[in-house]
Protein backbone atom coordinates (compact mmCIF):
# COMPACT_ATOMS: atom_id res chain seq x y z
CA UNK A 1 0.00 0.00 0.00
CA UNK A 2 1.05 3.80 -0.61
CA UNK A 3 0.78 6.43 1.60
CA UNK A 4 1.24 10.23 1.08
CA UNK A 5 3.97 12.61 1.96
CA UNK A 6 4.66 14.16 5.70
CA UNK A 7 7.40 16.75 6.27
CA UNK A 8 10.67 15.91 4.86
CA UNK A 9 9.70 12.00 3.70
CA UNK A 10 8.93 11.55 0.12
CA UNK A 11 5.06 11.78 -1.40
CA UNK A 12 5.01 7.87 -1.96
CA UNK A 13 6.21 5.34 0.46
CA UNK A 14 5.92 1.71 -0.62
CA UNK A 15 4.76 -0.70 1.55
CA UNK A 16 3.91 -4.00 -0.03
CA UNK A 17 3.23 -5.22 -3.06
CA UNK A 18 0.62 -3.13 -5.83
CA UNK A 19 -3.11 -3.99 -5.43
CA UNK A 20 -4.38 -6.53 -8.27
CA UNK A 21 -6.99 -3.69 -8.74
CA UNK A 22 -4.17 -1.39 -9.67
CA UNK A 23 -1.79 -1.28 -12.89
CA UNK A 24 1.14 0.74 -13.57
CA UNK A 25 3.24 1.49 -16.80
CA UNK A 26 6.31 2.86 -17.55
CA UNK A 27 7.03 5.60 -20.67
CA UNK A 28 10.54 6.95 -21.78
CA UNK A 29 9.31 10.29 -23.34
CA UNK A 30 11.13 10.52 -26.59
CA UNK A 31 11.89 13.90 -28.68
CA UNK A 32 8.90 13.02 -30.84
CA UNK A 33 6.78 13.20 -27.62
CA UNK A 34 8.43 16.59 -27.18
CA UNK A 35 7.30 20.00 -27.63
CA UNK A 36 9.67 22.81 -28.88
CA UNK A 37 10.84 23.65 -25.23
CA UNK A 38 12.53 19.78 -25.52
CA UNK A 39 9.95 18.80 -22.74
CA UNK A 40 6.26 16.39 -22.65
CA UNK A 41 3.63 17.71 -25.17
CA UNK A 42 0.62 18.24 -23.68
CA UNK A 43 -0.96 15.74 -26.60
CA UNK A 44 1.50 12.85 -25.45
CA UNK A 45 0.52 13.54 -21.65
CA UNK A 46 -2.76 12.65 -22.57
CA UNK A 47 -1.85 9.52 -24.87
CA UNK A 48 0.10 8.09 -21.92
CA UNK A 49 -2.64 8.98 -19.46
CA UNK A 50 -5.59 7.43 -21.71
CA UNK A 51 -3.09 4.41 -22.91
CA UNK A 52 -2.93 3.96 -18.60
CA UNK A 53 -6.07 4.61 -17.90
CA UNK A 54 -7.55 2.48 -20.70
CA UNK A 55 -5.68 -0.52 -19.64
CA UNK A 56 -6.80 -0.06 -16.21
CA UNK A 57 -10.25 -0.40 -16.96
CA UNK A 58 -9.89 -3.00 -19.61
CA UNK A 59 -8.52 -5.21 -17.29
CA UNK A 60 -10.75 -4.50 -14.42
CA UNK A 61 -13.81 -5.13 -16.62
CA UNK A 62 -12.48 -8.20 -18.28
CA UNK A 63 -11.74 -10.00 -21.87
CA UNK A 64 -15.57 -9.30 -22.49
CA UNK A 65 -15.64 -5.61 -22.42
CA UNK A 66 -15.72 -3.37 -25.37
CA UNK A 67 -14.69 -0.30 -23.92
CA UNK A 68 -14.92 3.58 -25.48
CA UNK A 69 -13.82 6.43 -23.99
CA UNK A 70 -16.70 8.24 -22.71
CA UNK A 71 -14.92 11.71 -21.29
CA UNK A 72 -12.14 12.72 -19.92
CA UNK A 73 -13.54 14.44 -16.19
CA UNK A 74 -9.91 15.99 -15.20
CA UNK A 75 -6.30 16.25 -16.27
CA UNK A 76 -3.58 18.50 -14.12
CA UNK A 77 -0.10 18.55 -15.21
CA UNK A 78 2.14 19.85 -12.58
CA UNK A 79 5.24 19.83 -13.53
CA UNK A 80 7.28 19.45 -17.14
CA UNK A 81 8.78 16.72 -17.95
CA UNK A 82 11.71 16.50 -19.94
CA UNK A 83 13.24 14.61 -23.00
CA UNK A 84 14.87 11.39 -21.84
CA UNK A 85 12.87 10.92 -18.22
CA UNK A 86 11.46 7.69 -17.59
CA UNK A 87 8.01 8.27 -15.90
CA UNK A 88 5.53 5.89 -13.93
CA UNK A 89 2.16 6.14 -14.24
CA UNK A 90 -0.12 4.58 -11.59
CA UNK A 91 -3.83 3.99 -12.47
CA UNK A 92 -6.80 2.07 -10.69
CA UNK A 93 -11.26 2.19 -11.24
CA UNK A 94 -12.45 4.30 -8.92
CA UNK A 95 -15.98 4.32 -9.81
CA UNK A 96 -17.95 1.50 -11.66
CA UNK A 97 -21.70 1.64 -12.00
CA UNK A 98 -23.74 -0.68 -14.49
CA UNK A 99 -22.45 0.16 -17.57
CA UNK A 100 -19.72 3.19 -16.72
CA UNK A 101 -16.30 3.27 -15.06
CA UNK A 102 -13.69 5.84 -13.90
CA UNK A 103 -10.34 5.20 -13.90
CA UNK A 104 -7.77 7.46 -11.68
CA UNK A 105 -4.22 7.48 -13.08
CA UNK A 106 -1.34 9.44 -11.43
CA UNK A 107 1.94 10.42 -12.93
CA UNK A 108 4.52 9.05 -10.25
CA UNK A 109 6.75 11.43 -8.70
CA UNK A 110 9.67 12.76 -10.85
CA UNK A 111 13.20 12.24 -8.93
CA UNK A 112 13.59 15.00 -6.33
CA UNK A 113 10.53 16.11 -6.51
CA UNK A 114 7.61 14.80 -4.05
CA UNK A 115 3.85 15.70 -6.01
CA UNK A 116 2.72 13.58 -8.81
CA UNK A 117 3.79 14.95 -12.34
CA UNK A 118 0.46 14.21 -13.39
CA UNK A 119 -2.98 13.08 -12.17
CA UNK A 120 -6.40 13.00 -13.99
CA UNK A 121 -9.66 10.72 -14.26
CA UNK A 122 -11.10 9.08 -17.30
CA UNK A 123 -14.69 7.83 -17.66
CA UNK A 124 -15.12 5.06 -19.62
CA UNK A 125 -18.31 3.09 -21.16
CA UNK A 126 -19.31 -0.25 -22.17
CA UNK A 127 -20.61 -0.63 -25.66
CA UNK A 128 -22.01 -3.21 -27.96
CA UNK A 129 -21.55 -3.90 -31.56
CA UNK A 130 -23.43 -1.07 -32.40
CA UNK A 131 -21.87 1.50 -29.84
CA UNK A 132 -25.12 1.54 -27.58
CA UNK A 133 -24.25 1.91 -23.83
CA UNK A 134 -24.94 -1.76 -22.39
CA UNK A 135 -23.57 -3.27 -19.01
CA UNK A 136 -20.47 -4.10 -17.96
CA UNK A 137 -19.82 -7.79 -18.60
CA UNK A 138 -18.66 -8.59 -15.14
CA UNK A 139 -18.62 -6.73 -11.35
CA UNK A 140 -15.88 -4.61 -11.59
CA UNK A 141 -13.13 -4.03 -8.22
CA UNK A 142 -12.89 -0.36 -7.04
CA UNK A 143 -9.89 0.89 -5.36
CA UNK A 144 -12.22 2.57 -2.82
CA UNK A 145 -10.64 3.30 0.41
CA UNK A 146 -7.26 3.37 -0.53
CA UNK A 147 -5.16 6.09 0.84
CA UNK A 148 -3.02 6.76 -2.15
CA UNK A 149 -6.51 7.26 -4.03
CA UNK A 150 -7.85 9.65 -2.03
CA UNK A 151 -7.35 12.79 -3.68
CA UNK A 152 -8.44 11.62 -6.92
CA UNK A 153 -11.87 10.48 -5.24
CA UNK A 154 -12.43 13.77 -3.66
CA UNK A 155 -12.19 15.29 -6.72
CA UNK A 156 -14.87 12.81 -8.56
CA UNK A 157 -16.48 13.34 -5.65
CA UNK A 158 -16.86 17.26 -6.47
CA UNK A 159 -17.48 16.43 -10.99
CA UNK A 160 -20.37 14.19 -9.96
CA UNK A 161 -22.66 17.38 -10.21
CA UNK A 162 -21.91 17.98 -13.57
CA UNK A 163 -23.99 16.98 -15.99
CA UNK A 164 -22.66 15.67 -19.49
CA UNK A 165 -23.47 17.39 -22.51
CA UNK A 166 -25.37 14.66 -24.50
CA UNK A 167 -29.06 15.77 -22.82
CA UNK A 168 -27.83 19.50 -23.62
CA UNK A 169 -27.47 18.86 -27.18
CA UNK A 170 -30.17 16.32 -27.71
CA UNK A 171 -32.09 19.65 -26.72
CA UNK A 172 -30.73 21.79 -28.91
CA UNK A 173 -31.09 19.57 -31.81
CA UNK A 174 -34.79 19.20 -30.76
CA UNK A 175 -35.68 22.75 -30.18
CA UNK A 176 -35.73 22.62 -27.12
Amino acid sequence: MLGFKKQNVPFFVETGPMPATETTSHRLVLPADANHHGTLYAGSLLRYALENAYATACRAAGPEANLMLRRVLSLECRRSVPVGALVEIRGAVLQAKRGYLVAGVVGMPLDGHTLPWMDGLLGFAQVDAAGLPVSLPQPVEVAAEAPFWQPLLVRLEKLAAIRGATGDWIAALEGG
